[in-house]
């Protein structure tokens, strides 16, 4: 998995654009992202256990959860001792499955979460982050071909730079998570995942804090993905991303990237500028040209020139034909690994060449648009696939196959095809 494997794409952005896998690390993102600290709050450590007020019934049957679930952990290599450290008295976590079913009602348009994001404080603690940490990210850079600034935006929107790295119990929010059933598989790989590196000394139970899902660090890894990617970069004996200095977590989320695919020098995506007869339908993310095949249809960046050929890029419209326009590289589908969420990406990669010295960007967004609400987006999928437009499902998440859905109905309704979802087009379907 990646850090993103467990990651449920809240809606972010207008489009909410999701491929959910997950169990809310974005909506943690959006609460970060507002957080914009200055100081640093270090996590402190606090009992593993915590007898919470649950149901007696509920308790009873976590509790023969729990002894099921050791059996299979031993034969995976996790020991008794292991097992009778962490589990010993360990209690349910209520507010850990309150907060994984309300997560999916949480939206936000993309002007505003890029405006928390982005924000003139996260530039200014992130220039502050990068000075302080200079002589670590050039030799990130260097060892992995990840820029600094893309390492260090990561950084601000999981932790605020390592201010908030969350002091949930991730051991007791996992086997929670695993023993409820919506997605017990994923977290109860999860789980063993986490008692892997409890019993490899990378840290003790008790110390393994994160966020209410299970993402720790300065750099919010899935125990799945530290196991895959974490690595010790100041070779002092453990691949430590959760202590106050982040060098271990920056490299593991360089490492991460590199691992997957990252293109040195490559932009994640460009603003661009579309031509008037620009046709919407080929704005989408399997339909890719060189930039230089883009120009020859009119489509420059905003200041008028032919962006580069770094490679073959798509076009993006994350709010539509009224908002930003981008053209995205191949890094935008990596950074797409550690979070699905086109907001997610599209705020790493703004914040990224900001903290490079890059402009705003200069085209507005549709702010008197509304965001279609989960409840909403269930009723424009189960309409649009009565009216012969598939959605391939009904889950109140706009991801391609809902995008695709809207664009095909705009095009039979002569409408502009951005495949963008609006409170207009639903009531049009009505």
């Amino acid at each position: 998995m990646t850090v993103a494997l467990w990651a449920s794409i809240v809606q972010a952005e207008t489009t909410e654009n999701s491929r959910w896998a997950d169990g809310g690390k974005s909506r943690d993102v959006l609460q970060l992202a507002s957080a914009d600290v200055t100081v640093s709050i270090r996590p402190v450590p606090r009992p593993l256990i915590e007898a919470l007020p649950v149901a007696s019934a509920t308790t009873a049957r976590f509790q023969s959860w729990l002894g099921a679930f050791q059996g299979r952990a031993r034969r995976q290599g996790i020991s008794q001792g292991t097992l009778n450290q962490v589990f010993s008295g360990m209690s349910y976590d209520e507010d850990v499955l309150e907060r994984d079913r309300n997560q999916a009602e949480f939206s936000k348009p993309i002007w505003e979460y890029l405006e928390t994001a982005v924000s003139e404080t996260r530039l200014s603690n992130g220039r502050a982050a990068m000075q302080r940490h200079r002589q670590v990210l050039n030799r990130i850079e260097a060892e992995y071909g990840v820029e600094k600034e893309v390492v260090t935006a990561i950084w601000g929107l999981e932790t605020s730079f390592g201010s908030y790295r969350g002091s949930s119990p991730t051991l007791r929010s996992l086997a929670t998570l695993a023993f409820d059933a919506r997605r017990a598989q994923f977290f109860e790989t999860q789980l063993v995942a986490a008692l892997r590196i409890v019993q490899a000394g990378d840290i003790s139970a008790g110390n393994m804090l994160g966020s209410w899902a299970g993402a720790m660090g300065h750099t919010q890894f899935m125990p799945t993905s530290y196991l895959d990617h974490a690595v010790d970069f100041d070779s002092d004996g453990r691949r430590d991303i959760w202590s106050d200095d982040p060098t271990d977590a920056l490299a593991s989320a360089a490492s991460y990237l590199a691992r997957h695919g990252w293109t040195t020098g490559q932009p994640w995506g460009v603003e661009v500028r579309l031509p008037t007869d620009f046709d919407y339908a080929s704005a989408r993310r399997d339909f890719m040209l060189m930039p230089s095949e883009w120009a020859a249809q009119g489509v420059v960046a905003r200041d008028g020139t032919v962006v580069p050929d770094h490679g073959k890029a798509a076009i993006l419209l994350p709010a539509g034909s009224q908002g930003v326009a981008l053209m995205i590289f191949e890094n935008f589908s990596v950074i797409e690994t550690y979070n699905g969420a086109d907001a997610y990406v599209i705020g790493i990669g703004h914040l990224s060449d900001r903290l490079a010295g890059g402009a705003p960007f200069q085209s507005d967004w549709p702010r008197g648009d509304r965001v279609l609400s989960f409840a909403e987006k269930k009723e424009l999928q189960t309409r649009l696939t009565d009216a012969g437009f598939d959605t391939k499902g009904v889950d109140g998440r706009t991801g391609p196959n809902t995008i695709n859905a809207v664009r095909a109905y705009q095009m039979a309704q002569g409408l502009v095809p951005d495949g963008y979802p609006t409170p207009n087009l639903l009531e049009r379907l009505r």
